[in-house]
């Protein structure tokens, strides 16, 4: 008598601690579906959702990449919103409920012509009381940032090594024109030192020779 009357207690308890709700509706292009969920304060709610767009050329729902889905959640005793995100139309989202007590989930398009008539099919997953992260994602994510860093760091490494490269090359041609220029400037030196001394030599033979002559 006493179980029977614990596990009455206890399984209104068991069944909040993880709830699954899995549902499907069809929605309008401007239209706002909302659904209400009583939940206790700090408690981790996880979405999936995957929406599909009417189209008449197939006659059959299928994913449209342009469309965009907003999920807006909303304390509705205090009106705070606790998130608004805009995801892709077949997307994740997560909160945290900050107080107890009943939360509005809205769930609308980035579609905003009012003469619109497309039509959504969206599939909905909410699971209530989850308080397990998605640590794997979490590392898968944070491994695609490490590899991205890494790739960064290496293309940042080629460009120092290429900068001091060019910075060598630059140097030695540097030494290389002031070492011509110092050769060509001694050698017009040179040049200008014979063409004196030839001059001088021959104006002295000249001087001679006219003596003589005399």
């Amino acid at each position: 008598m006493f179980a029977s009357r614990l596990s009455a207690v206890l399984l209104p308890f068991l069944i909040l601690l993880t709830t699954v709700n899995a549902l499907h509706f069809y929605l309008d292009a401007n239209e706002k579906r909302c659904f209400i969920e009583e939940l206790p304060s700090d408690t981790v709610v996880e979405g999936h959702y995957r929406a599909m767009e009417w189209t008449e050329s197939t006659k059959e729902y299928v994913i449209n990449e342009e469309l965009g889905i907003i999920v807006e959640v909303e304390e509705m005793e205090t009106a705070h919103v606790v998130t608004k995100t805009r995801g892709p139309p077949d997307g994740r989202f997560t909160f945290t409920s900050h107080e107890s007590g009943d939360h509005s989930i809205c769930i609308s398009t980035n579609y905003t012509s009012w003469w619109s008539s497309t039509h959504i099919k969206l599939y909905l997953d909410v699971v209530v009381g989850s308080t397990r992260p998605d640590v794997e994602s979490d590392r898968t994510h944070i491994g695609e940032m490490s590899s991205r860093l890494r790739e960064l760091n290496q293309r940042l490494e080629d460009i120092r090594r290429e900068q001091q490269y060019q910075r060598e090359r630059e140097a030695d041609f540097r030494d290389l024109s002031e070492s011509t220029n110092s050769k060509a400037v001694w050698y017009s030196v040179l040049q200008i030192g014979v063409l004196l001394a030839t001059c001088t030599w021959q104006l002295r033979h000249l001087k001679r020779f006219f003596a003589d002559k005399r």
